[in-house]
């Protein structure tokens, strides 16, 4: 492993074990909150400043000072962090927020680091002429396999290979598709195809509950925007290279990642929540889980094949970037979901699942769409008197009413694909695009050109089929 991400996630370890007291003192927190004698006070509104001062550094720094930002955003993301986090010490005197942050940010960035390195060491090579028909076929697989090997896996799988093919007319619409199908919209059917998902699984949801009740909204969404991918891509004729042989074979290396990658879809299941037997490491805010993750991070890539590597053109700057940013973002925006999830449950009453589908959905493009998920589900449950926290309440709301569930992972997953920062595949994605040479839009040119004018009208179409006046 690179010595920079290395001595990322070494400083991370460092930072946990030089903290015990602090956990200590979680654990004690967390045993008073559930006697009712610990609360924390809301953040006061201007705690916001600095994830509002990342967000726009992240859309203004690439394209105004590239230079700058490339060589400073970890530290500007890590600064940007830590006054949030002196001021939840200092100030609000509040470690569990933190505590819980960094255990979702460590369960967020194990599953990504470890599918990104494992699926970095599988080659795909199709020899095949680009053809809008076959963007469409691989967009589709990419979306159906996002379900089984999650949006990041699928992201990093063929994201190469899709760029490689379209070598002689490759466009930013190329990429902002295969975010908008592969990186999100394709995850939703599943629990691990996308994190928000996830960590309904995890209250409580049936595993299948989200493809018996989304695969209807699912499927007409995904062929409306591939007829739309198709139309833009039958117009763009590319560069006239001349007649190339093309052998039509789809070549497969690398067969040993897949063991990898089997190892990480069934540790997501290692939580002491989905089975009982599963040791807790409370008040450590990681579990068996992470450890397997971030144990495949070192082994795939120490045992990876060198050549299969180099034709994947792998480094870990992309993983690293997220690693970086998403640091930055997770702590930013602690206070940010805590006054939105406050007045959410204050106005739940008022509020159905139209609006919850919107909430959800504009914010899961802006902050992550996991813990925003969490907060609005949340929210929709306090409306019937629910608790988020009791598995069984969480079955009773899947159960007795299913729209509101519906609602918010539709729009946390569909949303994700509103931003470069809405899903952590797609900064990954555009990463690794950007390293092979292709030009990618900015972060408000990504809004502005693609996802506000083709992805909004779409959400709206699903909204007033299906949540206008419901609920």
């Amino acid at each position: 492993m690179k010595p920079k991400i290395l001595s990322f996630f070494i400083g991370v370890v460092v930072f946990l074990f030089s903290n015990a007291a602090v956990f200590a003192q979680e654990a004690a927190e967390q045993i008073a909150e559930s006697t009712g004698a610990v609360h924390h006070a809301l953040p006061e509104t201007f705690t916001v400043i600095p994830f509002i001062v990342l967000l726009l550094l992240i859309a203004t720094g690439p394209l105004f000072f590239h230079h700058f930002w490339e060589h400073h955003y970890p530290k500007i993301a890590m600064f940007l962090g830590l006054t949030v986090v002196i001021y939840y010490l200092a100030v609000m005197h509040d470690t569990h927020s933190l505590l819980h942050t960094l255990a979702e940010y460590l369960s967020f960035i194990a599953l990504l680091s470890s599918l990104f390195v494992a699926s970095g060491g599988i080659l795909i090579k199709i020899d095949k002429k680009s053809t809008p028909m076959l963007n469409v076929i691989i967009l589709l697989i990419g979306s159906v396999i996002a379900n089984i090997i999650g949006t990041t896996g699928a992201s990093m799988l063929l994201i190469r290979p899709f760029i490689k093919i379209n070598r002689n007319r490759i466009k930013p619409y190329h990429i902002i598709f295969f975010i908008f199908l592969i990186s999100n919209i394709g995850g939703a059917l599943t629990p691990i195809g996308d994190p928000p998902l996830f960590l309904g699984f995890l209250r409580g949801v049936d595993f299948f509950w989200f493809i018996e009740h989304i695969w209807y909204m699912w499927l007409p969404t995904v062929l409306f925007l591939l007829v739309v991918f198709f139309i833009i891509d039958s117009r763009n004729k590319g560069e006239e290279t001349g007649e190339e042989d093309f052998t039509g074979k789809i070549e497969f290396k690398g067969l040993k990642n897949i063991g990898y990658l089997l190892i990480i879809l069934i540790s997501v299941f290692l939580d002491p929540a989905v089975m009982s037997w599963v040791p807790s490491l409370s008040p450590l805010p990681f579990g068996i889980r992470e450890i397997i993750m971030f144990a495949v991070v070192y082994i795939s890539y120490k045992t990876a094949d060198h050549e299969i590597l180099k034709a994947n053109e792998f480094d870990f700057e992309p993983i690293k970037e997220v690693a970086y940013l998403f640091i930055g973002i997770f702590a930013t925006m602690i206070p940010a979901l805590q006054l939105i999830a406050h007045e959410a449950n204050v106005l739940g009453n008022q509020l159905d699942a139209g609006i919850f589908y919107w909430s959800t959905g504009l914010l899961s493009g802006f902050l992550d769409n996991a813990p925003t998920y969490l907060n609005f589900l949340s929210a929709a449950m306090g409306k019937f008197g629910l608790d988020i926290n009791i598995a069984e309440q969480v079955k009773d709301f899947a159960l007795n009413h299913p729209l509101y569930l519906q609602a918010v992972s539709v729009g946390a997953v569909y949303f994700g694909a509103m931003s470069y920062i809405g899903n952590g595949p797609n900064f990954m994605v555009k990463s690794i695009t950007e390293r092979a040479g292709v030009k990618m839009p900015s972060f408000f040119a990504y809004m502005i050109k693609y996802s506000i004018p083709i992805l909004i009208p779409t959400f709206f179409i699903i909204w007033l089929i299906f949540y206008y006046g419901a609920g």
